[in-house]
């Protein structure tokens, strides 16, 4: 493909439940009607949700790729995906958001490596920063949540309608203790981003950052469990998945789509789970389809186009006293007769 012009790739990063995901819906939105883009999706948990939160778009190709972290245990699964998205599909932009746990460092290595040089150009790497979470001790000495930002071209602030002024001040010199400077720095209201900042993109310019050691040792031991299953388990028999790495215990459930749930019981079940939990799901419920994203202890519930099962992800820091809540059990009860 010498002599070609390269296929823009913007990596999208940040923490768990930072908005990613509702930054990209927004670009999305705002995408020129001529472009097709491809969207890859990684995620830390084995059943695979993220992709069921876009709706289909013929000029929108999404690839989820659960089960592990895209810069460590999935770069060769990538890499395969990749080539096989700009050999079909063809796409004028790719945008590919790491798991919230994944480091940037093996995902840019590959993108920049023998494989791909000729063929894509990495555009200024984009991390989303939560302002609130600069009050937990444990995220700022994280060392994945820093590198993110620390490889990170340019920064958007997200959930600026739950974070307090004081909270977004201290992400702005956050920030701006940063070096070298980030190119910019954006408020994204409602999780919006003006798409000439992706768009008019320059070469990304992140410094050499080592992988951890502990995303060095998956590293060391691919795997490729996990899938964006076609087929659902048989109705009453919920498929469960659990993992644990980097500090963190997934658990993802899937139930057959004609299991039906009562959609007030299960919010209210959802905000009942610790505060620290990351919770995504997708659900056939008593008022339709549905998307359920709790980040930081807000629950939004949108209308979902998704209606190959219902699914759910839970992601809990080791570190929470409540590892041993019976996830299945409390859900179960919510399944309409």
């Amino acid at each position: 493909m010498a002599g070609l012009a390269k296929v823009p790739v913007h990596i999208i990063t940040g923490f768990l439940g930072s908005g990613k995901t509702t930054l990209i819906h927004s670009l999305i939105e705002q995408k020129p009607v001529d472009e097709t883009w491809a969207i890859l999706v990684n995620e830390f948990g084995q059943i695979g949700i993220d992709q069921a939160m876009f709706d289909a778009r013929d000029d929108v190709v999404v690839k989820g790729l659960p089960g592990g972290c895209l810069c460590c245990q999935l770069a060769f699964v990538l890499q395969a995906a990749l080539v096989n998205l700009l050999a079909r599909s063809k796409p004028d932009r790719v945008i590919i958001e790491p798991s919230g746990l994944g480091h940037p460092a093996g995902l840019l290595d590959l993108l920049r490596g023998e494989a791909f040089l000729e063929v894509v150009e990495v555009r200024d790497i984009i991390a989303t920063l939560d302002p609130r979470r600069l009050d937990d001790a444990r995220a700022r000495q994280h060392d994945t949540f820093r590198d993110q930002l620390d490889m990170a071209d340019a920064v958007a602030l997200t959930m600026l309608d739950q974070s307090t002024p004081e909270q977004l001040s201290a992400a702005h010199t956050f920030v701006a203790q940063r070096w070298p400077p980030r190119k910019w720095v954006q408020e994204a209201l409602q999780g919006e981003l003006p798409i000439a900042l992706l768009t008019q993109s320059g070469s990304a310019e992140a410094s050499d950052i080592s992988m951890p050691a502990n995303h060095q040792q998956l590293a060391a031991a691919p795997s490729i469990a996990g899938a964006f299953f076609d087929f659902p388990p048989p109705p009453g028999q919920p498929q469960r998945e659990t993992a644990t790495s980097l500090g963190y215990t997934s658990t993802g459930l899937r139930w057959h789509p004609s299991e039906r749930f009562e959609l007030d019981n299960l919010a209210a079940c959802l905000g009942e789970f610790p505060s620290e939990a990351r919770i995504k799901g997708v659900f056939h419920t008593d008022s339709g389809w549905k998307r359920l994203n709790r980040a930081g202890g807000t629950l939004s519930v949108e209308s979902s186009a998704w209606r190959q099962d219902s699914r759910l992800e839970v992601i809990i820091p080791d570190t929470s006293p409540a590892l041993d809540i019976n996830i299945e059990g409390r859900i179960r009860s919510l399944i309409l007769d």
